[in-house]
């Protein structure tokens, strides 16, 4: 199975999800970030970025951070070139896969994304610096 199909599979069982806090968001934005390549637009790698800041740092839930997409969407058009590291993160989508659907599998989501954002340490100043003056946070 390629990663496009787990990611897929993946997101079947996030949409599928009962759970009001929308994890759906927080997948969409971990895989954005660790398949980014030099022909994703600077939106995707900014907002991907931008969304696993708020999920980790600000505590916000993926509906939260889909309303925040929304907002900073509407304050500018101009994103920062984003260097994208060698290595994304530990953790991937199969793992996330791999792991038993439930508690367990929620849980990997958050370590999944922990460890996207973590590999992108050298931008985080750049991240949080736009994304709190868009949200004015």
């Amino acid at each position: 199975m390629t990663t496009q199909e787990q990611y897929y599979e993946l997101s079947f069982y996030s949409l599928a999800h009962r759970d009001k806090n929308f994890v759906h968001q927080h997948i969409v934005d971990a895989y954005t970030a660790q398949v980014a390549d030099r022909d994703t637009k600077p939106i995707a790698v900014f907002f991907s970025l931008a969304g696993l800041y708020l999920f980790l740092g600000k505590k916000y839930t993926g509906r939260q951070v889909q309303d925040a997409h929304l907002r900073m969407a509407k304050k500018t058009k101009e994103y920062p070139e984003i260097i994208l590291p060698e290595t994304r993160g530990a953790i991937t989508v199969k793992d996330v896969l791999d792991t038993p659907a439930g508690t367990e599998r929620d849980d990997m989501i958050r370590k999944w994304c922990a460890s996207v954002w973590e590999a992108f340490s050298s931008q985080h100043e750049k991240i949080i610096s736009l994304t709190e003056a868009l949200l004015a946070v």
